[in-house]
């Protein structure tokens, strides 16, 4: 990631400088679906050149686009060209990569703009095809789009082994849930209480003896073998044992096999998860020191392995970005603040960005300000005098969480080690 990857960046910006009111723009908007996209080809002046255009989602369809516009640029001697798409799942991203990889300038219009914009076409709020092609190319040519970033193949990668352990996580706690709401809650009601403290030990008596009775019909050697084969220290031993003479007295229902089937099935989907977990993390690993950026990361207290790489694949390239104000526009910790008929307000973050990204800095703020003596001197000083403020030091967390996302964007920039003075302690 070098500043020439930025030529894109500057182009759009140029773009959104001069385009309004431009007699020299062919602007396409392109409303996009699964199988068919519908294109509307018009002027930055308010012409309409072609009202619809039906192309297929394949190489031949993209072709044709490719045709119509060489066409319609010589017919109207229009020297600029800028496609528009409205992000629609993943069906966007083939056209987009393929026009960007012919070299044409390409953007995207955000869905609530286009929602927000389509009454005021024709001051009627119904939606059809044709109408949102046209909605794309009027954002356009007012300016209101956004960067189309067409991110390294190795980025990609990171991004998409990022999504892929958010899901993955979500499995694993939607199963966590269902084993004790569904299983544990109803056949070994005591042993709910402990399922955060003994976890491996009550998986282990879940998959192998959900039915209290079963384990009352055992000998404590013979629960032991089948519940936790091989070594085990004092503390285990205690567990399991408690276990074993809890099952007496257990208020538990009787569980049949369809229960007992469930439970084996659902505890070796929840390990088979977490040995998916364990390996996406090592793949992220690997992509991760792909980047120089990484370690530059990893040197800012609080952030870990976990956090460097949430934090590197959303700033993906740090020079696409011009200003302070557009990193934090990024994750949503921009202060916003509704004045309009009041004296003053509370400002508060947008939260319009990435949440996960927020939530992971929020993380390393929290383990920064009560581990590191440089933090906790700055957290300190914000907090002097208001210390009884309801809920300050959550505030302060959060304006310290976005102090280090600028830090972590200057470090990927200058590409240097993380130092004290950035934090500027008096």
């Amino acid at each position: 990631m070098t500043v020439k990857d930025c030529t894109s960046v500057k182009e759009f910006w140029q773009l959104k400088k001069e385009i309004r009111g431009s007699i020299d723009y062919l602007i396409v908007g392109i409303d996009v679906a699964k199988d068919e996209h519908r294109a509307f080809f018009g002027t930055a002046n308010g012409k309409t050149l072609l009202k619809r255009l039906i192309f297929k989602n394949d190489i031949e369809g993209f072709d044709r686009l490719l045709a119509r516009v060489k066409e319609m640029k010589e017919k109207h001697r229009l020297d600029e060209l800028v496609f528009g798409l409205e992000p629609t799942a993943n069906y966007h991203k083939p056209l987009g990569d393929f026009l960007i990889k012919c070299s044409h300038m390409v953007v995207l219009v955000s869905g609530v703009s286009v929602k927000r914009n389509r009454e005021l076409l024709d001051g009627r709020w119904d939606k059809n095809d044709t109408k949102d092609s046209a909605n794309v190319a009027d954002l356009i040519s007012q300016g209101k789009c956004l960067y189309y970033e067409y991110a390294p193949l190795v980025l990609k990668d990171l991004r998409g082994l990022l999504s892929l352990k958010r899901r993955l996580k979500k499995q694993e706690h939607g199963l966590r849930i269902r084993i004790r709401n569904s299983l544990l809650a109803q056949y070994f009601p005591e042993l709910d209480k402990y399922y955060n403290k003994w976890e491996p030990e009550v998986l282990s008596v879940v998959r192998w003896c959900l039915n209290p009775s079963v384990i009352v019909g055992l000998e404590y050697d013979q629960f032991v073998s089948l519940v936790s084969p091989g070594s085990k220290n004092i503390r285990q031993q205690g567990r399991l044992e408690w276990i074993w003479k809890k099952a007496v007295y257990s208020i538990g229902c009787d569980a049949g096999e369809a229960a007992e089937f469930e439970a084996k099935v659902m505890v070796e989907e929840l390990r088979h998860i977490r040995e998916v977990i364990k390996e996406t993390d090592a793949k992220i690993k690997d992509v991760c020191v792909r980047f120089p950026e990484y370690d530059y990361l990893l040197t800012i207290p609080g952030f870990g392995p976990d956090i460097s790489s949430k934090v590197l694949a959303t700033i993906g390239n740090p020079f696409r970005f011009n200003s302070v104000s557009q990193v934090l526009k990024m994750a949503g910790m921009d202060l916003n603040a509704n004045c309009s008929g009041k004296s003053s307000t509370v400002p508060v973050i947008s939260k319009k960005g990435s949440a996960h990204v927020r939530y992971a800095l929020y993380q390393a703020a929290f383990i920064a300000s009560i581990r590191n003596k440089y933090f906790i001197r700055y957290y300190t000083n914000t907090l002097r005098g208001r210390e009884r403020e309801k809920g300050i030091k959550t505030k302060m967390r959060v304006k310290l969480a976005a102090k280090m996302l600028v830090i972590a964007w200057t470090l990927m920039k200058k590409r240097e080690p993380f130092n004290p003075a950035y934090l500027k302690i008096n």
